[in-house]
């Protein structure tokens, strides 16, 4: 077979992510107004992920992330005093959490600190909380800071993210498949290259979604740390330490995450919204809220 020309392959491409992505195109739906915040409805795509037994999977694989930290001795133990601050800042935001889902009322919370150099954090669907203690410490996280870390983390189990993304994921493969099989034969071409090109496709809109969800999550979770007490100037801070810890980050377009320069400009044109829940929690006027101090930069 002679040899596809770079021009071809473009076309190729992007039949193919006509073919295969146009049933996630259903899931691009109209953003709503929530608390001054910009949210899609909870993606129908979660019902392609397995519904109950993939929350009972999520819940499964936390508690085996515990048990096994435990039998390494890396599960730092409930009389630690960071261990009771991370669950005394999710009592503090939980009561808010079914703002944006009400099954959050009935979820089983739990909160636990494994000690491991990582710098990370999580919550599982079901409100199952983990910190690693490498982000406590590497970034010398206030309990503002903390508080924005964590609703951030919540918020992607509140907005069902990983159903989403797991349900799209599935709908993706199936359609990537069935798109490349049916453009070989009709293009006479490699089922490997059309192949190669939906797959492709499908992981850039994948990669896109995630990436929205990380905006909506940052934005939602500066929200519940405002209403629960803790300043949400603290996420711009925290963005600058972890810019400053970091090295080495991938391009934006080829992350899963927001780059720290964008998330920041986010939260700043945010603040208009998010302030006034703080300074209320407070019982003062936005103008009587002190300028917001951190601590010491991040370490390296």
């Amino acid at each position: 077979m002679a040899p596809i020309s770079l021009k071809r392959y473009t076309v190729l491409a992007s039949l193919c992510a006509a073919t295969a992505l146009a049933p996630l195109s259903v899931f691009a739906q109209q953003a709503t107004v929530q608390d001054g915040i910009k949210v899609r409805p909870l993606s129908t795509s979660r019902i392609f992920a397995g519904g109950a037994d993939f929350n009972a999977q999520s819940k499964q694989q936390y508690t085996q992330l515990v048990n096994e930290a435990k039998e390494k001795n890396a599960l730092v133990p409930d009389s630690d005093p960071q261990v009771k601050r991370l669950r005394a800042i999710a009592q503090r935001i939980i009561p808010f959490a079914t703002r944006w889902n009400e099954a959050a009322a009935n979820w089983n919370w739990q909160v636990n600190l494994l000690n491991s150099d990582e710098v990370n954090a999580f919550c599982m669907p079901g409100g199952q909380i983990a910190f690693y203690s490498g982000i406590i410490t590497k970034l010398n996280l206030t309990d503002d800071e903390v508080a924005v870390v964590m609703g951030h983390e919540i918020s992607h189990a509140l907005r069902e993210h990983a159903q989403a993304q797991a349900g799209k994921g599935n709908l993706a493969a199936v359609g990537a498949k069935l798109a490349g099989a049916g453009l070989s034969a009709w293009l006479g071409v490699d089922p490997n290259l059309t192949s190669t090109a939906t797959n492709m496709a499908a992981k850039g809109v994948m990669l896109k979604f995630s990436r929205d969800d990380e905006r909506e999550a940052d934005l939602i979770g500066m929200d519940l740390a405002a209403r629960a007490g803790f300043d949400p100037r603290a996420g711009v801070i925290l963005w600058q330490k972890m810019a400053a810890a970091s090295a080495g980050a991938p391009p934006e377009f080829l992350s899963t995450h927001p780059s720290g320069k964008d998330r920041i400009s986010q939260m700043n044109s945010h603040m208009a919204q998010v302030l006034p829940l703080y300074a209320r929690s407070k019982g003062v006027s936005v103008e009587a809220l002190p300028p917001y101090r951190s601590n010491a930069i991040a370490q390296r």
